[in-house]
Protein backbone atom coordinates (compact mmCIF):
# COMPACT_ATOMS: atom_id res chain seq x y z
CA UNK A 1 0.00 0.00 0.00
CA UNK A 2 1.37 3.60 -1.07
CA UNK A 3 0.47 5.53 2.04
CA UNK A 4 0.58 9.55 2.52
CA UNK A 5 2.20 10.49 5.79
CA UNK A 6 1.84 13.90 7.48
CA UNK A 7 3.50 14.57 10.22
CA UNK A 8 5.93 12.46 8.98
CA UNK A 9 9.33 13.86 10.32
CA UNK A 10 7.58 14.23 14.27
CA UNK A 11 8.14 11.82 17.07
CA UNK A 12 5.70 9.49 16.79
CA UNK A 13 5.52 9.77 12.62
CA UNK A 14 8.82 9.19 12.53
CA UNK A 15 8.47 5.51 13.48
CA UNK A 16 4.99 5.41 11.80
CA UNK A 17 7.02 5.62 8.65
CA UNK A 18 9.30 2.96 9.75
CA UNK A 19 6.97 0.41 10.91
CA UNK A 20 4.50 0.71 7.60
CA UNK A 21 8.19 0.64 5.53
CA UNK A 22 8.84 -2.79 7.68
CA UNK A 23 5.35 -3.95 6.98
CA UNK A 24 6.21 -3.55 3.14
CA UNK A 25 4.40 -0.33 2.97
CA UNK A 26 5.51 2.48 0.35
CA UNK A 27 5.55 5.74 2.39
CA UNK A 28 4.74 9.45 1.01
CA UNK A 29 5.94 11.93 3.75
CA UNK A 30 4.51 15.81 3.98
CA UNK A 31 7.50 17.65 4.31
CA UNK A 32 6.95 21.35 4.96
CA UNK A 33 10.65 22.27 4.33
CA UNK A 34 13.61 21.58 2.28
CA UNK A 35 15.42 20.42 6.05
CA UNK A 36 11.94 17.73 6.56
CA UNK A 37 13.08 16.58 2.99
CA UNK A 38 16.17 15.64 3.03
CA UNK A 39 15.36 13.65 6.48
CA UNK A 40 12.76 12.04 4.48
CA UNK A 41 14.70 11.28 1.17
CA UNK A 42 17.23 10.01 3.71
CA UNK A 43 14.85 7.16 5.45
CA UNK A 44 13.60 6.37 2.02
CA UNK A 45 10.73 7.96 2.17
CA UNK A 46 9.10 9.97 -1.29
CA UNK A 47 8.79 13.65 0.03
CA UNK A 48 5.75 15.56 -0.79
CA UNK A 49 6.08 19.25 -0.59
CA UNK A 50 3.06 21.20 1.25
CA UNK A 51 1.80 22.19 4.88
CA UNK A 52 -0.75 21.53 7.18
CA UNK A 53 -2.45 24.63 6.27
CA UNK A 54 -1.66 24.39 2.44
CA UNK A 55 -5.26 22.08 1.81
CA UNK A 56 -4.18 21.39 -1.67
CA UNK A 57 -1.33 19.94 -1.20
CA UNK A 58 -2.68 17.86 1.40
CA UNK A 59 -5.72 16.60 -1.10
CA UNK A 60 -2.74 15.87 -3.92
CA UNK A 61 -0.93 13.81 -1.31
CA UNK A 62 -4.28 11.79 -0.12
CA UNK A 63 -4.66 11.72 -4.43
CA UNK A 64 -1.75 9.79 -5.35
CA UNK A 65 -2.08 7.27 -2.16
CA UNK A 66 -3.64 4.39 -1.25
CA UNK A 67 -4.63 5.36 2.63
CA UNK A 68 -3.50 8.19 4.55
CA UNK A 69 -2.59 8.57 8.50
CA UNK A 70 -2.58 12.02 9.67
CA UNK A 71 -0.59 12.98 12.63
CA UNK A 72 0.34 16.51 11.92
CA UNK A 73 -0.56 18.75 14.32
CA UNK A 74 0.31 22.43 15.59
CA UNK A 75 1.99 22.07 19.06
CA UNK A 76 3.72 25.34 19.33
CA UNK A 77 0.90 26.71 21.50
CA UNK A 78 1.74 24.52 24.23
CA UNK A 79 4.88 26.10 24.82
CA UNK A 80 3.85 29.56 24.71
CA UNK A 81 3.04 31.99 27.42
CA UNK A 82 -0.38 30.49 29.44
CA UNK A 83 -2.32 33.15 28.40
CA UNK A 84 -1.84 31.99 25.06
CA UNK A 85 -2.73 28.72 26.05
CA UNK A 86 -6.78 28.54 24.94
CA UNK A 87 -6.56 30.27 21.54
CA UNK A 88 -3.93 28.95 20.70
CA UNK A 89 -5.58 25.42 20.99
CA UNK A 90 -8.44 26.91 19.43
CA UNK A 91 -6.67 27.97 16.50
CA UNK A 92 -4.29 24.44 16.09
CA UNK A 93 -7.88 22.16 16.40
CA UNK A 94 -9.30 24.34 13.71
CA UNK A 95 -6.59 23.48 11.33
CA UNK A 96 -6.61 20.03 12.40
CA UNK A 97 -10.62 19.84 11.10
CA UNK A 98 -9.92 21.67 7.99
CA UNK A 99 -7.12 19.20 7.05
CA UNK A 100 -9.13 16.57 7.97
CA UNK A 101 -12.09 17.61 6.15
CA UNK A 102 -9.40 18.40 2.86
CA UNK A 103 -8.16 14.22 3.38
CA UNK A 104 -11.44 13.13 3.26
CA UNK A 105 -12.64 15.18 0.47
CA UNK A 106 -9.93 13.10 -1.85
CA UNK A 107 -10.43 9.97 -0.60
CA UNK A 108 -14.12 10.37 -0.92
CA UNK A 109 -16.01 7.66 -2.45
CA UNK A 110 -12.67 5.22 -3.00
CA UNK A 111 -13.06 2.81 0.27
CA UNK A 112 -9.49 4.28 1.24
CA UNK A 113 -8.22 4.38 4.48
CA UNK A 114 -7.71 7.53 6.58
CA UNK A 115 -6.39 7.42 10.20
CA UNK A 116 -6.60 10.59 12.11
CA UNK A 117 -4.82 11.56 15.36
CA UNK A 118 -6.66 12.44 18.82
CA UNK A 119 -6.22 12.14 22.36
CA UNK A 120 -7.83 10.58 25.49
CA UNK A 121 -7.73 13.66 27.61
CA UNK A 122 -10.80 14.35 25.23
CA UNK A 123 -13.04 11.33 27.45
CA UNK A 124 -15.09 12.35 30.52
CA UNK A 125 -12.40 12.32 33.25
CA UNK A 126 -12.84 10.14 36.70
CA UNK A 127 -14.00 7.13 34.80
CA UNK A 128 -12.65 4.51 32.86
CA UNK A 129 -12.70 5.89 28.95
CA UNK A 130 -14.24 3.03 27.10
CA UNK A 131 -13.69 3.03 22.77
CA UNK A 132 -17.33 3.41 21.86
CA UNK A 133 -17.85 6.19 24.59
CA UNK A 134 -18.85 9.43 23.35
CA UNK A 135 -16.07 12.02 24.59
CA UNK A 136 -16.58 14.54 27.34
CA UNK A 137 -18.59 17.86 26.66
CA UNK A 138 -16.22 20.57 28.63
CA UNK A 139 -14.16 22.94 27.17
CA UNK A 140 -10.97 21.27 26.33
CA UNK A 141 -12.86 18.47 24.81
CA UNK A 142 -15.24 20.66 22.60
CA UNK A 143 -12.62 22.32 20.72
CA UNK A 144 -11.30 19.04 19.70
CA UNK A 145 -14.21 17.17 18.72
CA UNK A 146 -14.94 18.73 15.69
CA UNK A 147 -11.66 16.74 14.45
CA UNK A 148 -13.25 13.40 14.98
CA UNK A 149 -16.82 14.26 14.12
CA UNK A 150 -15.17 15.17 10.69
CA UNK A 151 -13.41 12.31 10.63
CA UNK A 152 -16.36 9.86 11.53
CA UNK A 153 -19.07 11.94 9.09
CA UNK A 154 -16.12 10.34 6.54
CA UNK A 155 -17.39 6.83 7.06
CA UNK A 156 -20.47 7.93 5.23
CA UNK A 157 -18.39 9.19 2.18
CA UNK A 158 -16.99 6.32 1.33
CA UNK A 159 -13.83 6.88 3.57
CA UNK A 160 -12.49 4.14 5.84
CA UNK A 161 -12.29 6.44 8.32
CA UNK A 162 -10.86 5.66 12.07
CA UNK A 163 -9.49 7.67 14.93
CA UNK A 164 -6.48 6.70 17.24
CA UNK A 165 -7.02 8.34 20.63
CA UNK A 166 -3.66 8.55 21.90
CA UNK A 167 -2.22 8.62 25.53
CA UNK A 168 -1.37 12.10 27.02
CA UNK A 169 1.84 10.17 28.08
CA UNK A 170 3.37 8.77 24.43
CA UNK A 171 6.77 8.11 25.76
CA UNK A 172 10.30 6.86 24.36
CA UNK A 173 13.73 8.26 23.31
CA UNK A 174 13.18 11.87 21.47
CA UNK A 175 9.98 12.14 23.49
CA UNK A 176 9.55 15.99 23.92
CA UNK A 177 6.00 16.15 25.36
CA UNK A 178 4.68 15.91 28.90
CA UNK A 179 7.01 13.76 30.95
CA UNK A 180 10.05 16.29 29.67
CA UNK A 181 8.35 18.65 30.78
CA UNK A 182 7.57 17.40 34.21
CA UNK A 183 11.17 17.12 33.94
CA UNK A 184 11.93 20.37 33.70
CA UNK A 185 9.96 21.98 36.33
CA UNK A 186 11.01 19.91 38.55
CA UNK A 187 14.64 20.92 38.13
CA UNK A 188 13.31 24.60 37.80
CA UNK A 189 11.40 24.82 41.22
CA UNK A 190 14.07 21.88 42.66
CA UNK A 191 11.42 19.25 43.66
CA UNK A 192 8.96 16.54 41.69
CA UNK A 193 5.74 17.07 42.41
CA UNK A 194 2.28 16.03 41.68
CA UNK A 195 -1.30 17.76 42.39
CA UNK A 196 -3.13 17.52 45.17
CA UNK A 197 -3.40 13.38 46.47
CA UNK A 198 -1.26 12.48 42.65
CA UNK A 199 -4.23 9.25 42.67
CA UNK A 200 -5.52 10.85 39.45
CA UNK A 201 -4.31 8.90 36.08
CA UNK A 202 -2.29 8.77 33.06
CA UNK A 203 -2.63 6.45 30.15
CA UNK A 204 0.48 5.51 28.90
CA UNK A 205 1.97 3.77 25.77
CA UNK A 206 5.43 3.61 23.85
CA UNK A 207 5.99 5.52 20.38
CA UNK A 208 6.55 1.90 18.99
CA UNK A 209 3.55 0.69 19.92
CA UNK A 210 1.56 3.46 18.96
CA UNK A 211 3.34 3.48 15.48
CA UNK A 212 2.75 -0.75 15.43
CA UNK A 213 -1.38 0.83 16.27
CA UNK A 214 -1.16 3.23 13.70
CA UNK A 215 -0.68 0.96 10.45
CA UNK A 216 -2.92 -2.25 12.12
CA UNK A 217 -5.73 0.92 12.28
CA UNK A 218 -4.84 1.95 8.49
CA UNK A 219 -4.91 -2.06 7.32
CA UNK A 220 -7.91 -3.07 9.69
CA UNK A 221 -10.00 -0.56 11.57
CA UNK A 222 -13.32 -0.69 10.34
CA UNK A 223 -15.05 2.72 9.17
CA UNK A 224 -16.31 4.98 12.09
CA UNK A 225 -13.95 3.21 14.64
CA UNK A 226 -11.99 4.83 17.49
CA UNK A 227 -9.04 2.82 19.05
CA UNK A 228 -6.91 3.80 21.90
CA UNK A 229 -3.56 3.92 22.04
CA UNK A 230 -3.41 3.16 25.69
CA UNK A 231 -0.67 0.37 27.00
CA UNK A 232 -1.39 1.28 30.67
CA UNK A 233 -4.91 1.68 31.59
CA UNK A 234 -3.38 4.63 33.83
CA UNK A 235 0.09 5.58 36.05
CA UNK A 236 -0.57 7.45 38.78
CA UNK A 237 0.77 11.09 38.31
CA UNK A 238 2.51 10.73 41.83
CA UNK A 239 4.38 7.72 41.01
CA UNK A 240 5.74 9.77 37.61
CA UNK A 241 7.10 12.38 40.21
CA UNK A 242 8.60 9.87 42.30
CA UNK A 243 10.13 8.46 39.34
CA UNK A 244 11.42 11.83 38.49
CA UNK A 245 12.38 12.53 41.72
CA UNK A 246 14.88 9.44 41.86
CA UNK A 247 16.35 10.11 38.78
CA UNK A 248 16.95 13.61 39.48
CA UNK A 249 17.54 13.52 43.32
CA UNK A 250 15.00 15.64 44.25
CA UNK A 251 12.35 15.68 46.98
CA UNK A 252 8.79 14.66 45.92
CA UNK A 253 5.88 16.90 46.82
CA UNK A 254 2.34 17.68 46.80
CA UNK A 255 1.01 20.90 45.12
CA UNK A 256 -2.33 22.17 46.37
CA UNK A 257 -4.66 22.49 43.43
CA UNK A 258 -4.75 26.72 43.09
CA UNK A 259 -1.10 26.82 43.21
CA UNK A 260 -0.50 24.38 40.11
CA UNK A 261 -0.92 27.40 37.35
CA UNK A 262 2.02 28.84 39.19
CA UNK A 263 4.27 25.55 39.29
CA UNK A 264 3.50 23.73 36.47
CA UNK A 265 3.13 26.56 33.84
CA UNK A 266 1.64 25.14 30.26
CA UNK A 267 1.18 21.59 32.09
CA UNK A 268 -1.30 22.52 34.34
CA UNK A 269 -4.19 22.17 32.31
CA UNK A 270 -3.13 18.46 32.23
CA UNK A 271 -1.52 17.84 35.21
CA UNK A 272 -4.52 16.92 37.21
CA UNK A 273 -6.87 15.40 35.15
CA UNK A 274 -7.65 11.67 35.86
CA UNK A 275 -7.97 9.88 32.58
CA UNK A 276 -8.04 6.01 32.94
CA UNK A 277 -8.60 4.92 29.56
CA UNK A 278 -9.28 1.46 28.12
CA UNK A 279 -8.32 -0.40 25.26
CA UNK A 280 -9.40 -3.89 25.01
CA UNK A 281 -11.65 -3.43 22.36
CA UNK A 282 -8.69 -2.10 20.19
CA UNK A 283 -6.56 -4.94 21.22
CA UNK A 284 -9.45 -7.59 20.10
CA UNK A 285 -10.29 -5.14 17.21
CA UNK A 286 -7.00 -4.93 15.65
CA UNK A 287 -5.26 -7.69 17.27
CA UNK A 288 -2.93 -4.85 18.40
CA UNK A 289 -0.67 -6.24 21.78
CA UNK A 290 1.97 -3.86 23.00
CA UNK A 291 5.54 -4.82 23.55
CA UNK A 292 7.19 -2.23 25.00
CA UNK A 293 8.69 -0.67 28.10
CA UNK A 294 6.12 0.74 30.42
CA UNK A 295 5.92 4.26 31.07
CA UNK A 296 7.78 4.27 34.80
CA UNK A 297 10.28 1.93 33.52
CA UNK A 298 10.93 4.28 30.61
CA UNK A 299 11.11 7.13 33.05
CA UNK A 300 14.45 5.36 34.63
CA UNK A 301 15.84 5.22 31.85
CA UNK A 302 19.00 7.26 30.97
CA UNK A 303 17.79 8.68 27.64
CA UNK A 304 15.19 11.03 29.35
CA UNK A 305 18.08 12.95 31.97
CA UNK A 306 21.12 13.58 29.73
Amino acid sequence: MRVFVTGATGFIGAVIVQELQQAGHQVLGLARSDEAAARLQAAGVEAHRGALDDLDSLQRGASAADGVIHTAFKHDFFRGPPEDFASGWQAAAAADQAAIAALGQALAGSGKPLVMTSGTLLMTPGQLALETDAPATNAVATIRLPSEQTARALAQQGVRSSIVRLSPTVHGEGDSGFVPGLIAVARQHGVSAYVGAGDNRWPAIHRLDAARLFRLALEQAPAGTALHGAAEEGVRTRDIAAAIGRQLGLPVASIAPEHAAAHFGWLAAMIGIDNPTSSELTRRLVGWTPQQPALLADIESPAYFG
